[in-house]
């Protein structure tokens, strides 16, 4: 594998979980925000 092979692959790694880590950072708030449970169930 070339550097520049090893780089693209690390950079696609970086946004995926950027993008899954932003989604439910965005979630959360939101739920904060409207007063729900994050994972959609009831905890009592």
């Amino acid at each position: 594998m070339t550097l520049t092979q090893k780089r693209i692959l690390i950079l696609a790694i970086v946004i995926v979980t950027a993008a899954v880590l932003g989604r439910l950072a965005v979630r959360a708030v939101l739920n904060v925000l409207l007063g729900g449970t994050l994972f959609g169930g009831n905890f009592l």
